[in-house]
C-alpha cells in the first residue's frame, strides 16, 4: 500500500448523464447544456455528457444529440458518451463524442436482469464498438457495475472483477471504472479488490466509481487514494437515485469530494466554489435541494 496519496486526481464528472437519467420528469435540452457548459467552466477534463441509448428504455437521453451539439467545448476537455451497441456508437461519432463508455457487471444476476445476457456474452457485444472507436480514434472507456455487491447475488468475488477487467483490457479500453452500484462497499473490502484488479490492468488507469447508499462512498475514495488510485467519479450535487434502494442517493456528490481533495492538499484543477453554482442551477431547476453536504453548506454560508 501506498504511504504517500496521489498529487493530483481527475475527477470524471457523470451528472449530465449518469445523474440525470433516472429523473422522471423531462429535463429540456437547453437545461443540460447549460449544466455542461458550467462544468467545462468548472475546469473538469472529463464530463460525462451524454447517453445513445434507446429512448425507450431511457426517456431522458433522448435529447442526447442535441446536447452534444449544443455545447461549448473547451479544447482538451473528454465528453464521454455511454454507448450500449454499434447504434449507438454511429451516433456518439456523429457527435463527436471524444470517448465512448461500454459496460458490463462483474455479476452474473446483475447481467441477466439489467441486460438479459451472461456477462461473457455483453462482453462479445461490444467488440465492434470497441474496433470501431479504435478505428476512429475515439478513446474506449470500460465500465463494471456490481463490483463491490450485488442487489440480486449479495456478495461479488474480486476475482469477478478481475476476470471481467482482463476482457475488456483486451478489448483495448484505455480506462477501466470499478463501480459500486449499490453503494454497499466498504474501505477495507475496496482497497482489496482495488489492488486485485491493478494485476490485471495499469492502477493509474483505474477509476473509482463510487455510490453513497450506505454513506461510505467518501471513505471507500480515501481507501482507493492510499493504493494509487487516481481517477474517480462523481455527480454535482449529488445528482442520481439508486434505483435498488429506496430514497438512497446514487453517486457520491462532486462537491464533497472536491472539498475532501481540497483539505488533503490534492490538485484537481477544479473550481469549487464554481461547481456549487452548477449545483445550485441544476437543484433549483429540479425544484430541491442538493444532495451534496458541501454544496450544501458553502451556499448556506455565501447566503449569510
Amino acid at each position: 500500500m501506498n504511504t504517500s496519496l496521489p498529487q493530483q486526481v481527475k475527477i470524471v464528472e457523470v451528472g449530465p448523464r449518469d445523474g440525470l437519467q433516472n429523473e422522471k420528469e423531462s429535463i429540456p435540452a437547453d437545461i443540460k447544456i447549460e449544466l455542461v457548459n458550467r462544468l467545462t467552466a468548472a475546469g473538469f477534463a472529463n464530463i460525462e455528457a451524454a447517453s445513445f441509448v434507446s429512448p425507450k428504455w431511457v426517456p431522458q437521453m433522448a435529447t442526447s444529440a442535441e446536447v452534444m451539439a449544443g455545447i461549448s467545448r473547451k479544447p482538451g476537455v473528454i465528453y464521454s458518451v455511454l454507448t450500449p451497441n454499434m447504434k449507438g456508437f454511429e451516433a456518439a461519432l456523429a457527435a463527436g463524442a471524444d470517448e465512448v463508455v461500454i459496460f458490463s457487471s462483474a455479476s452474473e444476476a446483475f447481467a441477466q436482469k439489467n441486460i438479459n445476457c451472461s456477462i461473457e456474452e455483453s462482453i462479445e457485444r461490444f467488440r465492434d464498438v470497441a474496433l470501431a472507436a479504435k478505428q476512429n480514434n475515439i478513446r474506449l472507456r470500460g465500465s463494471i457495475s456490481c463490483a463491490f455487491g450485488c442487489p440480486y447475488q449479495g456478495e461479488v468475488a474480486p476475482a469477478s472483477v478481475a476476470d471481467v477487467v482482463r476482457r475488456l483490457r483486451d478489448l483495448g479500453c484505455d480506462e477501466i471504472d470499478i463501480a459500486d452500484t449499490i453503494g454497499v462497499g466498504t474501505a477495507r473490502q475496496v482497497q482489496n479488490v482495488m489492488q486485485v484488479v491493478a494485476q490485471e490492468f495499469p492502477l493509474h488507469s483505474l477509476s473509482g466509481h463510487f455510490h453513497d447508499t450506505y454513506g461510505q462512498a467518501l471513505a471507500n475514495i480515501y481507501a482507493s487514494l492510499e493504493v494509487g488510485i487516481s481517477i474517480f467519479h462523481s455527480s454535482v450535487a449529488g445528482l442520481g437515485g439508486c434505483p435498488y434502494a429506496k430514497g438512497a442517493t446514487g453517486n457520491v456528490a462532486t462537491e464533497d469530494v472536491l472539498f475532501l481533495m481540497q483539505g488533503l492538499g490534492i490538485h484537481t484543477g477544479i473550481d469549487l466554489n464554481a461547481v456549487v453554482d452548477a449545483g445550485q442551477f441544476i437543484s433549483t431547476h429540479l425544484g430541491r435541494k442538493a444532495v451534496s453536504r458541501a454544496c450544501n453548506a458553502i451556499a448556506a454560508k455565501r447566503a449569510g
